[in-house]
């Protein structure tokens, strides 16, 4: 990081795309990369069934595949791991709520890092620019891994900022924020209920409300 450098918050659209778009703002500067990244890990899926297997996806092989292109579909976990092996690079996905940081490929000798935000519904992406309001192309967003497996300052500067926006509580508590079926618009607490609403229903889309 460039002395001098702030960290900053760069927000995706919540279009349920944003860990996609995420990723591909923080490893591209590309903020539609969802349809292509959805594409790369559905053909990493499809092309090994016996890693990810009904027991790792919570669905069978083929299921996945065409439930991870639908782009009202949310990412996690798993696809984190397959586009940091995509891209060759670290992801850090920070937890407001949490203040936990996962970090996906460590240990796979990977030299650059990327850094994600997430409030419990929606990621962002975590950038170095030279000063508050510089513009987004300016962003550093990719950042490299040292032998101890540190981005440096960098990683401090994220992990406060981490502390400071869970102590603003900026996040949703998905255990008992509220949300309403843009469908049929029936109230749900919390993901448990929206999840089964979900299966009962096979309607998708929520929006939050208080």
């Amino acid at each position: 990081m460039e002395d001098g450098g702030v960290l900053v918050r760069r927000v995706i659209p919540a279009d349920n795309s944003c860990l996609f778009n995420a990723v591909g703002y923080a490893m591209e500067h590309n903020k539609e990369k969802a349809s292509e990244l959805r594409s790369v890990i559905a053909a990493t899926v499809k092309s090994d069934p016996v890693t990810y297997n009904e027991a790792f996806l919570g669905k069978l092989n083929e299921e996945y595949v065409q439930w991870i292109l639908n782009p009202e579909k949310w990412g996690g976990a798993i696809e984190l791991s397959i586009l940091c092996d995509h891209y060759a690079r670290e992801i850090a996905a920070y937890d407001i709520q949490t203040m936990r940081c996962d970090l996906y490929g460590q240990g796979k000798g990977l030299t650059e890092r990327v850094m994600l935000l997430y409030d419990g519904l929606h990621y962002d992406v975590l950038a170095v620019a030279p000063f508050a309001d510089a513009p987004e192309e300016v962003d550093q967003t990719i950042f490299n891994v040292d032998k101890s497996g540190s981005i440096g300052s960098t990683a401090a500067l994220a992990a406060n900022f981490v502390q400071e926006a869970h102590r603003a509580r900026k996040y949703t508590d998905t255990g008992k924020f509220t949300l309403r079926c843009s469908v049929c618009q029936k109230g749900v607490v919390g993901e448990k209920e929206a999840v089964e609403h979900a299966k009962a229903t096979q309607h998708t889309n929520f929006q939050e409300y208080c």
